[in-house]
C-alpha cells in the first residue's frame, strides 16, 4: 500500500474534499468574485511552474522523485537553491488556488493541514533519510536553503 501513500494521493484528497464542500456545503460563502478566481488561477500557475522547475531538476540530475526512494544525488542547483521542497510548495499553491476557484470557503484550513501532513508525513522522514546519504552535504544545505520558503 505504500504506492498510495504518495503527496499526490493527498493532494488529490484535500483537492476532492474542496470540490465537494464547495459543491453541496458552501452555505451560501464566498470568496467575493473574480479576483478568487484570479488569485486563485496565479497560484495554480505558480505551483505549476514550481513543479515542472523541480521535475527538470530531478531529470536533469537523474535522480529518484519517488519520496519513499533512496537519492542518488542531492539537488542543489536550480529551483533547489530557493526551497528545499519546491514541489511540495507546489503542492500547496495548488491547492490554495484550487480552493480559491472553487470558491471553497471553509476548505480553507485544508491548505495548512495539507502542509502539516506533508511536513510530517513525507519531509521529516526524508531530511533524514538525506542527512544519512549525504551527511556534511545537506548539513550545508539545510543551512543556506529553507525547508518551504
Amino acid at each position: 500500500m505504500k504506492w498510495i501513500d504518495v503527496p499526490p494521493v493527498w493532494l488529490l484528497g484535500c483537492v476532492a474534499l474542496a470540490w465537494v464542500q464547495s459543491t453541496y456545503f458552501s452555505y451560501g460563502l464566498s470568496f467575493g468574485g473574480k479576483w478568487a478566481d484570479l488569485l486563485g488561477g496565479m497560484l495554480i500557475g505558480g505551483g505549476l511552474l514550481l513543479m515542472v522547475l523541480a521535475l527538470s531538476e530531478f531529470r536533469r540530475h537523474a535522480t529518484t522523485i519517488n519520496p519513499h526512494g533512496t537519492p542518488g544525488r542531492l539537488i542543489q542547483s536550480g529551483i533547489f537553491s530557493r526551497t528545499r521542497n519546491p514541489i511540495y510548495v507546489g503542492d500547496a499553491l495548488v491547492l490554495a488556488g484550487l480552493v480559491l476557484r472553487f470558491d471553497a470557503v471553509l476548505s480553507l484550513p485544508l491548505v495548512p493541514i495539507f502542509v502539516w501532513v506533508i511536513e510530517k508525513r513525507f519531509i521529516l522522514p526524508e531530511e533524514d533519510r538525506l542527512r544519512r546519504m549525504f551527511r556534511m552535504d545537506f548539513a550545508r544545505y539545510e543551512r543556506k536553503v529553507r525547508r518551504w520558503v
